[in-house]
């Protein structure tokens, strides 16, 4: 075999044996080796696995069997308080047997290596090639520290139902992201079933247990443990806990410590308080003009008020809270609040007579009496002094629920439609007219889409929030005053003054563009029968007359739109019926007041 060959049956080696020695040839011991070793020497392990004596791919199938299920075992980790789980291959971990194989198996086929082997002692422990997917890793880690983040929460005691209640402190848990991948990597594939424990950041909240605690003994428990009573004007109010609770809280200072805050604005406007202290402060009343059948203007003077603020309310509440018995009671401080209108103010305006007055009847309705008689409310008692101008919108407000108006009905493109306030355009033709007959500017006006018949023709109003208002200004050089006044099936405005004319007339020209409606069917229960009625153009004039002679002329042009016909088929004969009230239950448009204006 060459120099292989005689280098191989030159050398000798001497083992002793039972009192003699064996000589063997280098040569066998070669051969034994490389036919009796396998590729992996004696005591290797890899995580306690015995691979030794084993071929690569023995070995391979060894590890793939005893490793596998692990390998691909969900990892439980604890983040904080939490415990999460995630597939190894989700946080870009895998075991490369084949890797961990070839670090396992002899490095080299010589003689010596081969040989050596063969007398070699010991374990020898192998590390597995773990391989880890750094983008898939990051991005998981990222996911769960974005969704195991906890934010610190300050211990705090919250009021609900007339009770106190503590709301427990909780720390502030982000996890530290680059730690938990070097964590994470390290853990994998051991034996140990309990969850990793990541590495976090931990926040402690400001305010603790104890001082939740310390809150709930020392405010909280006493202000929840019954009513308080306060005093307005000689008038007890008490006013229970589970009002105060709507109104109090508790605020962490900045300092750690938990401190009381009282909402007196609030608890002033709920309605359990508001009521009563209602009752016993009174609004102040502004001085009421009025004519006497002589024609001459009397005054009713006003008198005081008696209010009570939020600030005096908070601090007769407040010291309350913590004490029992008899000590829960106080006396709330009051302030006088002056009319706004006194009969002195009156007497300088130089408010001396009637000016105009103008009376619209409507039929009876339980929503127009509250609508209208609501809009009168807040208009009756307006002083508009001279250059000022008087608005609707501005005087009256947002027809809703809140400002005291209910449903109504109304017309809108020959269909019924609810909306709060309806009827208050009988209202805003009322004061059209009032004004028209002052003599005072007209700023702003609009009439119904089309004619209804109670109105004078090209003389009536209509208003709707945010798109149509009614505006004058009182260019009469007098301050005014209106004077509004209604019942269930009329309304009165008188504008009291100085007039500045002797007498406005007003005129009125022949209908002209006569267009004639046309007829629909509709059916269904929105369906509602209307009879119908002409559209036409018609100018009305306003004539300004002072000592006999007319000084002054305006015209005005108003265009209505045709009132269509309107037949119901038997499947709408169970629509609602029209308005109580109505001038005949055929002409529901007719009714006066309750016609949203359209585009015409």
């Amino acid at each position: 075999m060459g120099r292989a060959g005689n280098w191989t049956s030159n050398w000798r080696i001497a083992l002793p044996v039972a009192g003699g020695a064996v000589v063997l040839g280098l040569g066998g011991l070669y051969v034994t080796g490389l036919v009796t070793g396998g590729d992996i020497d004696q005591g290797t392990r890899v995580l306690g696995i015995d691979l030794g004596g084993m071929s690569r791919a023995e070995a391979r199938q060894a590890l793939d069997r005893e490793l596998g299920p692990t390998a691909a075992a969900p990892v439980a980790m604890k983040i904080g308080d939490r415990v999460e789980q995630a597939d190894p291959a989700t946080l870009g971990l895998s075991l490369d047997t084949g890797a961990t194989v070839d670090r396992a198996a002899h490095s080299g086929h010589g003689p010596v290596t081969v040989i050596g082997r063969l007398f070699a002692s010991g374990d020898r422990d192998v590390e597995p090639v773990v391989r880890v997917d750094e983008d898939a890793a990051r991005a998981a880690v990222d996911r769960l520290g974005a969704t195991t983040r906890q934010q610190a929460r300050d211990g705090l005691i919250a009021f609900d139902g007339g009770a106190a209640k503590t709301v427990a402190p909780r720390g502030g848990v982000t996890l530290v992201e680059d730690q938990a991948l070097t964590t994470l990597r390290a853990a994998y594939l051991r034996e140990d079933t309990a969850p990793v424990v990541l590495p976090v950041e931990r926040t402690e909240p400001r305010v603790g247990a104890e001082e939740t605690g310390r809150a709930m003994r020392q405010f909280a428990g006493p202000a929840m443990s019954g009513p308080v009573t306060i005093t307005v004007a000689g008038t007890r109010i008490p006013i229970s806990a589970a009002v105060l609770g709507e109104h109090l809280s508790m605020k962490a200072d900045g300092q750690g410590r938990l401190v009381p805050d009282l909402d007196s604005k609030g608890l002033l406007a709920d309605p359990a308080v508001a009521g009563p202290v209602g009752e016993a402060a009174r609004s102040p009343r502004d001085a009421a003009l009025d004519v006497d059948p002589a024609g001459r203007v009397v005054v009713q003077d006003g008198r005081p008020g008696i209010q009570v603020t939020e600030a005096a309310l908070g601090r007769t509440v407040m010291p309350l809270l913590t004490r029992t018995g008899a000590a829960r009671s106080g006396e709330v401080a009051t302030r006088t609040v002056q009319p706004g209108l006194t009969a002195a103010d009156a007497q300088r305006l130089g408010i001396k007579e009637k000016v105009s007055s103008f009376t619209v009847a409507f039929p009876a309705a339980p929503y127009r009496t509250t609508n209208i008689g609501r809009a009168v409310e807040l208009i009756n008692g307006s002083v508009v002094l001279p250059g000022q101008e008087w608005s609707f919108n501005k005087t009256v407000g947002e027809r809703t629920k809140e400002n005291g108006f209910v449903d109504g009905i109304m017309i809108n493109d020959g269909q019924y439609v609810k909306s709060p306030g309806g009827g208050v355009s009988a209202v805003a033709t009322t004061m059209y007219n009032a004004a028209f007959f002052a003599g005072v500017k007209p700023v702003e006006h609009g009439a119904h889409s089309f004619y209804i018949e109670r109105y004078p023709e090209g003389r009536e109003a209509t208003v709707a929030w945010g798109t149509l208002d009614l505006r004058w200004l009182n260019d009469s050089g007098h301050a005014l005053y209106v004077k509004a006044e209604s019942t269930d099936t009329s309304l009165t405005i008188t504008l009291l003054g100085t007039k500045k004319y002797d007498e406005i007339r007003a005129t009125k020209g022949p209908r002209t563009n006569v267009t004639p409606p046309g007829k629909r069917t509709g059916s269904g229960p929105t369906c509602e029968v209307q009879t119908p009625l002409e559209g036409f153009d018609v100018s009305v004039g306003r004539i300004f007359v002072q000592g006999g002679h007319e000084v002054k002329n305006e015209e005005f042009k108003t265009h209505y739109t045709p009132r269509d016909e309107v037949t119901c088929t038997p499947q709408g004969s169970e629509s609602p019926q029209p308005p109580q009230g109505s001038q005949t239950p055929s002409a529901p448009s007719a009714t006066p007041g309750d016609t949203a204006r359209t585009a015409s």
